[in-house]
């Protein structure tokens, strides 16, 4: 690294080349994170130019085949350039034991031989191809199994051959995917130092790909920094300055700029995370509200909690976006929570709330509508001290707990916080050099280095 230094203007080749690097550097981080990933076809939206175009171009060649084969003689010149693809695809999707079938295939589909049978016009696309459907039924993942039911099911030659060579690509797909999935073991054993030898390569072709990061990091150190002096704490530490960094990324906002380039494959993991807990926070502070109100004896009586929190979660979904009506949403639960609430007392023997309690509660909740709301900001608070205890939390060291005003949603808070930990550790473990070297020149010497430790 070579921060503070003027480094020389990075020319195309080296550009091209970290991309290069950056492209293989995040599949693979997806391959080791994403325990789900699948590689998908490219297939352009039909609306879109790209879309429109290659529909004329499939369309026009399809027609030109339908046409070369509606002759008299027929004109196989397209359907053996098919036949030849569908060879090739198929030999493709075969493992080196599938050396019987190799053999068949390469018999079967002698391109030598169809040739001789097209210039004599004997050749039988329906027979070659009731050959080939019948192959992949062999080939394919049970999940295509329909796939090939409806290939069975088609009589016109044009109309096979184009549905053959789709299926065909799905099946190239699956290949890929089963081959991606059975590298992961390997992958993961291998992941810190590809990844960190991935960067570094990005790092010696454009010195300025840590700017963002070093400025992510300045933030936290200057913001302890700020507490340390109106306070009296700790002084301030790499690892404490670190875990803060990590922190505001659950805040910070999808479209803002400067996001540090060492966490920037896992953005839209972060943001997602950011998203559940702004919801998280708001569904909290209404729980604490109504316990509060209405007293905690209430949250014993069977199915209340759940009943409470299944209301409270499907009014608030979607409150993490710019558009929710996050007033309007708070009116009408305030509204359902006052019904649950009244319903449950009376089941249990009671009354209804007092009008003006009703009144109370329903403000209560609406009024968590303002960010800056005591309770709400109250459980902001509760839910970053709880984020944080995690981050700073050793292995060896038992699971922090909930802290006692969100109970409630312990559960949800405890998902949320194994995937950021998750995140944040792996993060760490690859780019704590990088972070060290950048903390050191930010914090005075003599506090302890945050090496490779994951926590």
């Amino acid at each position: 690294m070579s921060l503070g230094n003027v480094s020389p203007q990075p020319t195309l080749l080296d550009m091209l080349e970290a991309e290069r690097c950056m492209t293989n550097l995040t599949l693979a981080h997806e391959i080791v994170v994403n325990k789900d990933f699948r590689l998908k076809q490219n297939n352009p939206a039909q609306d879109s130019l790209e879309g429109r175009v290659k529909e004329v171009a499939h369309r026009a060649f399809w027609d030109t085949l339908r046409a070369q084969l509606s002759l008299n003689p027929p004109d196989y010149t397209h359907a053996i350039s098919l036949l030849q693809e569908v060879k090739d695809n198929m030999l493709s999707l075969l493992l080196p034991a599938h050396t019987r079938l190799r053999a068949e295939l390469e018999e079967a589909l002698d391109m030598a031989l169809i040739r001789q049978q097209a210039e004599h016009s004997a050749l039988d696309l329906h027979r070659l191809g009731s050959y080939v459907v019948s192959t992949m039924a062999s080939l394919c993942a049970p999940a295509r199994d329909p796939e090939i039911h409806k290939l069975r099911n088609l009589s016109d030659p044009v109309d096979l051959l184009r549905e053959i060579l789709r299926v065909l690509g799905l099946m190239k797909m699956d290949m890929v995917n089963f081959t991606v999935q059975s590298l992961r073991p390997h992958l993961l054993q291998q992941a810190i130092q590809y990844e960190r030898a991935k960067f570094q390569a990005i790092l010696e072709k454009l010195p300025t790909s840590l700017d963002y990061t070093s400025t992510w990091l300045q933030g936290a150190v200057q913001e302890l920094s700020a507490l340390r002096v109106q306070s009296d704490i700790a002084p301030v530490s790499p690892c404490a300055a670190l875990n803060l960094a990590y922190l505001h990324l659950l805040s910070w906002e999808p479209s803002g700029e400067c996001y540090p380039e060492t966490v920037q494959m896992d953005r839209l993991r972060i943001e997602l995370l950011g998203q559940t807990l702004k919801c998280l926070v708001l569904e909290a502070a209404v729980l604490l509200v109504t316990s509060t109100q209405c007293g905690g004896a209430l949250f014993s009586a069977v199915g209340f909690v759940d009943t409470l929190k299944q209301t409270v979660a499907t009014l608030l979904k979607g409150c993490h976006e710019s558009a929710f009506d996050l007033k309007g949403a708070l009116l009408g639960l305030g509204e359902q929570v006052q019904k649950i609430v009244n319903s449950t007392l009376i089941a249990q023997g009671g009354g209804a709330l007092p009008p003006e309690q009703e009144s109370l509660l329903k403000g209560q909740v609406a009024a968590l509508a303002e960010e800056h709301n005591p309770v709400r900001a109250l459980v902001g608070a509760r839910v970053r001290s709880y984020l944080q205890a995690l981050l700073g939390q050793s292995v060896a060291q038992r699971a922090t707990p909930v802290p006692p005003a969100l109970a409630l949603m312990e559960n949800e808070l405890a998902e949320l916080g194994t995937a950021f930990v998750r995140i944040v550790n792996f993060n760490r473990q690859v780019f704590g050099p990088y972070y060290s070297a950048i903390l050191k020149k930010l914090i005075p010497p003599g506090e302890p280095d945050i090496g490779m430790d994951s926590r």
